[in-house]
């Protein structure tokens, strides 16, 4: 099965980064990668508030690609997590 763009995971997006190879082979430019790399790096070097606010941050930032606003909502206050802030919901949701 050959892995296209629409159906790799992240790891396979990650491996392919690595190479410095698309996901059908071709080159990423050294120009995107320099960036990536860069802008990773920072990431990688940010102090960190704490394990439970950063799951937190990825689970919105994710979750809210894939769930709808009252439900992620609903979702955060049943684990005992901050509900979405105003700014989160403008930013991920388009506001209301």
């Amino acid at each position: 099965m050959a892995n296209s763009s629409h159906t790799a995971n992240a790891e396979a997006v990650d491996a392919a980064i690595a190479k410095g190879l698309d996901l059908d082979s071709s080159p990423i430019p050294t120009a995107k990668l320099n960036l990536y790399n860069r802008v990773m790096g920072l990431e990688a070097n940010r102090q960190r508030s704490g394990v439970s606010n950063t799951m937190r941050s990825r689970i919105i930032r994710i979750g809210a690609k894939h769930i709808a606003q009252d439900e992620l909502n609903q979702m955060l206050l049943d684990a005992d997590f901050v509900p979405l802030k105003e700014k989160e919901i403008a930013f991920y949701y388009g506001g209301e």
